[in-house]
């Protein structure tokens, strides 16, 4: 934290000391040590954005902090702002009143539609802001060959990338492509060797044995992706820091918190991946995480050092994620540790003030949704076997199940079967308006009648479409395309609700709030419609062909587990 070309190094000597009056003293507070793994009492001085120390010091403003607990800030590990579906500054306004005080994100998603330019997009849109922001260059765009991106990040650019911003861009983020790692594709190992010597994030759902043993000694030292004890202990055996993944969508917290102990904690942390606007607004961010893994029996101050100086040193954020000297002044003041009852937050030693959060005055991308024209003829499956491969949602897991079913038919066609939960999937290529669709079923959305359709699709963000009418799917579609990138609901050839995402199909330019009233209002539309809770989070996931075991893109069905096309019907 210190710059000595600017400031003199004395100077802060003298403020350690009590030589020079500090800006704030914390008087009275039970200091969560997660440092010495302890609580003690306290009084901690600040200046100029920094503590100072422990002890009797003057200073310009003194809070009796009346025995409260204090913590440091909380520091995110993996995270796509963009998941939020709110611009950077909105995402940081909502975490920082939950006590988020640092964030290391990849911009997987956006890059994936815009390529470097979605980088700096939102390098650019999260500067300058109280909360700070690193970012990890995103390793896979495009994810994968079985998809068609906006835009591809090569190996080059990558470079370019981390010599450009070195001081926030910390590393190559997570590498899905793991079977192009130990199958050692020229592309992929180019990336990892460019950003040797940085952090490299791993990505290896269910990967086992010899195979994660060659991952690992590729590069990638961390995982988000385990789901169970076992995955989770394997990579903790060989030296991968375990991140505990507790998203919207994508709850894995309770199966793994059995394998954290008091040996290992250490090489833990809390991440949340992908967390939409309206739990950030309702539930929180990393204060969730912390509350349900007490709840889950963690000591509170194993839980909050997995959420701060845990990713702090994972990543190399020096001087960050404790309460001491010379660390940067991010704290959180608690009125009860067991329910994480935030009472006030400070920034580099400001208190949480929402106006110091106004978005950076930069121009918005335009348009990136370029869809071909669409008929209802678009959407028909034609019969070509007597069984068909079906996605099967697994609830609360982003892998999926394969099943095998016999259609229902409708003159020469497959069609949806609401009896047995099986909707039409559709996937269109949106970024070069090829007129490319990928045609399939998933059964466990629920849906009853009409259809859904949104932008956001992991990982390519194509135009992803379900439903159990070819005619709504063909509206929802028209509607997503007008709005320039977004959500819809559909039914009975009525638009029941919209929520534009115009900056790259991925997020509002709206405030959180009105954002989440939307998103919620669609979600209570689709309900009535008998989709799941959260569907379109769900459907996101669906066309993510880095996640075992069957997927959709826009060129067709993906069997992950071979990590190939597979055809729609079994032969």
């Amino acid at each position: 934290m210190f710059d000595l070309k600017t400031k003199n190094i004395d100077h802060y000597i003298d403020l350690a000391r009590g030589r020079e009056e500090a800006d704030l003293l914390l008087r009275n507070v039970r200091l969560v040590n997660v440092l010495s793994g302890e609580i003690h009492p306290v009084d901690v001085a600040i200046a100029d954005g920094l503590f100072l120390g422990f002890g009797e010091y003057s200073a310009k403003e003194v809070i009796d902090c009346e025995g409260r607990y204090l913590a440091p800030g909380l520091i995110e590990g993996h995270i796509h702002i963009e998941s939020s579906q709110i611009l950077p500054s909105e995402f940081a306004r909502l975490v920082a009143a939950r006590g988020t005080a640092a964030v290391v994100a990849d911009p997987h998603e956006i890059a994936n539609v815009m390529g470097v330019a979605g980088v700096e997009f939102m390098l650019a849109a999260s500067a300058g802001l109280p909360v700070s922001f690193f970012f990890m260059v995103p390793s896979c765009v495009p994810a994968t060959t079985m998809e068609t991106a906006g835009a591809v990040i090569d190996a080059a650019a990558v470079a370019d990338l981390l010599k450009k911003h070195p001081d926030r861009l910390l590393g190559l983020a997570e590498v899905m492509n793991f079977p192009g790692v130990i199958n050692l594709d020229a592309e992929t190992m180019a990336k990892i060797v460019v950003a040797r010597g940085k952090k490299i994030d791993g990505h290896a759902p269910q990967l086992s044995g010899l195979d994660l043993n060659s991952y690992i000694m590729a590069g990638p030292d961390s995982d988000h992706e385990a789901t169970t004890p076992a995955e989770a202990l394997e990579k903790l055996r060989l030296g991968m820091h375990l991140m505990l993944r507790e998203g919207s969508r994508e709850h894995n917290l309770d199966d793994l918190l059995p394998v954290v102990n008091r040996y290992n904690s250490a090489n833990c942390s809390l991440v949340s991946d992908d967390r939409h606007v309206i739990d950030l607004l309702h539930k929180g961010h990393l204060d969730y995480s912390i509350r349900k893994a007490i709840a889950g029996g963690l000591s509170p101050l194993v839980a909050i050092q997995m959420a701060s100086i845990n990713p702090a040193r994972h990543f190399g954020l020096k001087r960050r994620g404790a309460v001491a000297p010379g660390y940067r002044a991010d704290c959180i003041l608690l009125d009860d540790l067991e329910s994480f009852a935030i009472n006030r937050v400070f920034l580099a030693g400001r208190l949480f003030d929402e106006k110091n959060f106004a978005a950076p005055q930069l121009p918005l991308p335009g348009n990136t949704v370029s869809v071909a024209k669409l008929s209802k003829a678009s959407f028909a499956i034609p019969v070509a076997g007597e069984k068909l491969k079906v996605i099967g949602i697994v609830p609360g897991q982003l892998v999926t199940e394969k099943i095998i079913v016999t259609p229902k038919i409708d003159d020469g066609l497959a069609v949806p079967d609401p009896d047995r939960d099986q909707a039409k999937l559709a996937v269109i290529e949106r970024h070069h308006g090829s007129g490319r669709i990928g045609l399939g079923f998933v059964q466990g959305l629920g849906l009853k009648k009409g259809a859904l359709a949104g932008t956001v699709a992991h990982d390519s963000h194509n135009l992803i479409v379900t439903g159990m009418s070819d005619v709504d799917m063909l509206l929802a579609a028209r509607v997503v395309k007008e709005m320039s990138g977004g959500l819809a609901v559909v039914a009975d050839g009525r638009i029941l609700g919209r929520l534009p995402l115009p900056v790259a199909g991925l997020m509002s330019a709206e405030k959180a709030e009105t954002t989440a009233a939307a998103l919620k209002f669609l979600q209570d539309q689709a309900a009535l419609l008998g989709a799941v809770n959260d569907p379109f989070m769900t459907l996101s996931f669906l066309a993510l062909p880095v996640i075992p075991s069957l997927k959709l893109s826009d060129r067709g069905l993906i069997d992950v587990d071979k990590f190939s096309l597979t055809d729609l019907w079994l032969n």
